[in-house]
């Protein structure tokens, strides 16, 4: 089914010539997530303790397929963005059923001729080709690599998803910047590729196997046979092998000390490309490397590959959050704490206990969760102020600016007397990101600490909470710009006093011709849903904390029974 898919959309690409249609593919390719979604809750029931496909190449059990369904549904809000128009009209005396005088107001048109109001000619709704590459990352790349059960697999589809993500960083042709941070993502990232391959090569070349289940044994033998000599291999080398070969995942995470492209990307490209890039390739390897941490029964010790998990941990705490602290382009600032987040679920992964495996699914989730909200916030922010205009120097001066609206920190002051109900939404997001209780990321960051302490990890773990509370800092300051900063941004004086008009339209015949300005200019209604879903899950969670921890830990005992 995405295989035909994506060749429809091959073939409509090249027969069609109009750029504007682009909009109408992404709602196809949100039609094709949601049976998608569908296929496998479906198998759910099916699918107990894994079945392996295409001769053991492929492993598919519950935690996949939960992964799936996730990466499905995050994907099709991020689609939502480029599949309805950002801004609309609303005339309350016309645009409520209930108000509408004809006997049969559903069938009501309202036609304006202002395309600048809904953005029509924006360039990010005339890509035809970016359902299509959105596509091709999810399904051959991030969801096989989840699924993998050999390291072949394991190179191909991390390959097919980076490659996917190359090509969405330049997709923008005309931005310089884009341009600019597509190469410096391929170049890293084909950097970071040969050390996954270098590590595949080393793991062959002793075993003879590329399998991952014939690395599970192995790794089971040596935890037997430890203590004698009558091996034909190394333990030491499987470990300097998987060292090798996950710092090119590590890479490809930005996790510290491999982190130093990842701002600078994510400042590049366009906001709604830097939405995808930010998620989708972190939650594929993750779940990978939860996989491979597990089985193969890994120990912290100095001898054993999971070490470099917690090194790295050490080093992405202290550098995401002391050079958060001196970020003034939110974007940066935004990656920075992405940093700073990865490290905590590295610090999970790096311990093999079922709370330890718990708190890297419990964070992964709401990581994912709270940072979509947060981009889709700062869009939703550009598509609001429309009829606004800023002075500041500073900000005129911004490259790139129809790609990424807001780009500094700044460019938020006073923002809640602009939009008080989109800057509460923000303010809850930031919240949540800077550990509030009782919000989301303080029970997740107090599972990980827990089972650091249990491991004995005290000095990481104060490492930990030292920067948990430092990170609070760049937070707050975000929130004090937002709310008690005064504002740059003047209504345009030309909107003030301007109408525009609208006309009715029912059963084709003209009813009305509708007078109506600025203030009637509101977000659209696809856009607004997905920020209400997700602040409301953030919001839920107060009250139904208890059934989520429930939730995992019979999820993650699953895992350690299958």
């Amino acid at each position: 089914m995405i295989i035909i898919s994506i060749l429809s959309l091959l073939l409509s690409n090249a027969v069609n010539l109009r750029r504007d249609v682009s909009i109408l593919y992404n709602r196809i390719a949100i039609l094709i997530l949601l049976y998608c979604i569908v296929h496998d809750y479906t198998s759910l029931t099916v699918v107990t303790k894994g079945i392996g496909l295409h001769g053991g190449l492929l492993l598919i059990n519950n935690l996949t397929q939960i992964f799936h369904i996730f990466v499905f549904i995050v994907t099709i809000f991020i689609l939502t963005l480029t599949s309805f128009y950002p801004r609309k009209v609303w005339v309350s005396e016309y645009s409520s059923i209930k108000d509408l005088e004809p006997v049969d107001p559903l069938f009501n048109k309202f036609i304006y001729y202002n395309t600048k109001i809904i953005n029509k000619m924006g360039e990010h709704l005339k890509i035809i080709e970016y359902p299509l590459i959105l596509l091709f990352i999810v399904r051959p790349g991030a969801i096989f690599l989840m699924s993998s059960n050999d390291l072949i697999t394991i190179f191909l589809s991390i390959e097919l998803q980076s490659y996917g993500l190359y090509i969405l960083s330049t997709v923008y042709r005309n931005s310089e910047l884009s341009t600019t941070g597509g190469l410096i993502y391929f170049l890293l990232g084909g950097l970071s590729s040969c050390f996954i391959l270098l590590g595949t090569a080393l793991l062959y070349a002793k075993s003879g196997r590329t399998s991952l289940e014939s690395l599970y044994i192995i790794t089971s033998i040596s935890d037997i046979h430890s203590s004698t000599n009558d091996l034909w291999y190394s333990p030491n080398y499987i470990s300097l092998s998987l060292v090798i070969f996950t710092v090119g995942f590590l890479f490809k995470i930005s996790a510290a000390p491999f982190h130093f492209w990842s701002p600078d990307v994510y400042d590049a490209i366009p906001t709604i490309v830097t939405t995808f890039v930010a998620l989708i390739a972190k939650i594929s390897i993750l779940i990978l490397l939860l996989q491979l941490v597990y089985y193969t029964n890994a120990d912290i010790t100095m001898n054993n590959w999971t070490f470099i998990l917690l090194i790295s941990s050490l080093f992405t705490l202290v550098i995401g959050t002391v050079v958060g602290l001196t970020q003034f382009r939110i974007k940066r600032l935004f990656a920075y704490s992405t940093i700073s987040q990865i490290g905590f679920m590295l610090l999970a992964l790096s311990i093999s206990s079922i709370e330890s495996t718990q708190a890297p699914i419990f964070y992964l989730t709401q990581y994912i969760i709270i940072n979509l909200n947060a981009f889709i916030i700062l869009l939703a922010i550009t598509y609001s102020l429309y009829f606004y205009t800023n002075y500041n120097k500073e900000h005129k001066d911004l490259l790139d600016k129809t790609n990424s609206p807001i780009q500094l920190i700044t460019q938020l002051k006073g923002y809640f007397f602009i939009n008080p109900v989109l800057a509460l939404n923000l303010t809850i997001t930031i919240f949540s990101f800077s550990q509030i209780p009782p919000l989301l990321v303080c029970f997740c960051k107090q599972i990980v600490l827990s089972a650091s302490l249990n491991q004995n990890l005290y000095f990481i773990t104060l490492i930990a909470i030292l920067t948990n509370f430092i990170e609070r800092i760049y937070y707050l300051t975000i929130i004090k710009k937002i709310f008690f900063n005064k504002s740059d941004y003047k209504i345009n004086t030309l909107l003030c006093n301007f109408k525009l008009k609208i006309n009715i339209y029912n059963n084709n015949n003209s009813i009305n011709s509708v007078e109506y300005n600025y203030k009637n200019i509101f977000l659209s209604i696809p856009i607004s849903f997905i920020i209400s879903i997700l602040t409301l899950t953030i919001l839920f969670f107060l009250f139904i904390n208890k059934k989520w921890l429930i939730m995992i830990t019979i999820f993650v005992q699953l895992i350690f029974n299958s």
